[in-house]
């Protein structure tokens, strides 16, 4: 048997490697500069956040969307401190594969990915910069980020069974309900060789019940449950009624599009489900330290987390909550184990993408 390190690498190569072949997901690829960023939404009125000198130089960041919120936290952290951002926006399996091919000459300063497995293996291959002293760390939750802060988990989204208010009146309140003949052909999953969180929720309910849990998943596939590109691909057949439902929907597009009009809602499993944290990290190689601190400082500031929870996504602090969704109390969860998760990660997304082709 592998050891938990080759492991970890073999997690990390499996996203890099498989889930960087889509050039879609969370958001597409595309690099901004500085205060090029969108302004805040409606209610995006930060509080007053921690004072940061102004610094001056430059942030390379790469960060796996959502987009809007990555430009607000660029816009803000800028506005405190004075230093520029390049941003380079993608999904984690594509910020990892940048990251590779750049590995004799690496530039960025910190990332922030959709999948905390994804930053166990960079903490465990040594990629990463503890910085025990980052402002406000004490205040995250503590089974999300690392003891000794080689990444901080500033927000988190839960997955859930999304659904068209249009084509079902009474949802599924279980994972097995999607596999009865009420369900048959109806249903979607995002695929979790393209998304991160779609992989997590798999390992996770995998490392919760068991060999069991692929039966569950083989009885999806005989009710025509079809996997369906990232998240939002498999998102968009739902909101137009071609499907009626996403299985391990990523819960802030379903809140944010609801919020848009969109004849969408969200129920969260009796059973329990995935809470997928979204870890940020300093590089171990980053050119500019100081800086990179003095963003993961703003990350976890009072004004950054109220614009996590702006953008319908759970704040990492505990002191914090969001107004405009469920908050971690309110989600029944998994009882998962994210080291099986992260060493089990490359043969979970085989086996599903052979069962389910």
């Amino acid at each position: 048997m592998l050891g938990m390190k080759t492991r970890k690498k073999s997690a990390m190569l499996l996203l890099t490697a498989v889930m960087s072949i889509s050039l879609f997901g969370c958001s597409t690829g595309n690099t901004t500069t500085g205060n090029a960023a969108q302004p805040a939404g409606e209610g995006n009125t930060a509080v007053a956040a921690e004072t940061t000198k102004p610094a001056g130089g430059k942030l390379v960041l790469y960060s796996a969307g959502p987009q809007k919120l990555a430009d607000n936290i660029v816009s803000g952290f800028t506005d405190k401190t004075g230093i520029e951002v390049e941003m380079f926006q993608g999904t984690t399996g594509k910020i990892l594969a940048r990251m590779e091919a750049e590995k004799s000459n690496p530039v960025a300063d910190v990332v922030i990915l959709a999948s905390l497995p994804s930053a166990q293996a960079l903490k465990a291959d040594g990629l990463t910069m503890p910085y025990p002293d980052a402002a406000n760390a004490d205040k995250l939750n503590k089974d999300w980020s690392d003891a000794e802060g080689n990444y901080f988990s500033s927000s988190a989204s839960a997955l859930g069974i999304v659904y068209n208010t249009k084509l079902v009146s009474t949802p599924p309140t279980s994972w097995a309900e999607l596999a009865t003949p009420a369900w048959k052909d109806a249903v979607n999953i995002p695929d979790p060789t393209l998304s991160g969180s779609a992989l997590d929720f798999i390992t996770g309910y995998l490392s919760a019940n068991g060999e069991k849990g692929w039966d569950l998943l083989s009885a999806y596939k005989a009710n025509g449950v079809a996997m369906a590109g990232a998240n939002q691909e498999a998102l968009d057949p739902v909101i137009t009624g071609a499907k009626s439902i996403v299985a391990a929907g990523v819960d802030y597009m379903a809140y944010s599009s609801k919020a848009k009009g969109e004849p969408l809602d969200i129920v969260y499993p009796e059973e329990g489900t995935v809470i997928s944290p979204r870890p940020a990290a300093i590089l171990k190689s980053s050119p500019n330290v100081e800086n990179a601190k003095a963003f993961i400082d703003y990350l976890l500031s009072d004004e950054a987390q109220k614009l996590v929870a702006d953008a319908y996504l759970i704040p990492g602090r505990e002191d914090i909550e969001a107004t405009n969704r469920a908050n971690v109390k309110d989600i029944p969860q998994l009882k998962v184990d994210w080291n099986w998760m992260s060493e089990h990660g490359e043969e979970t997304a085989a086996r599903f993408s052979e069962t389910f082709k």
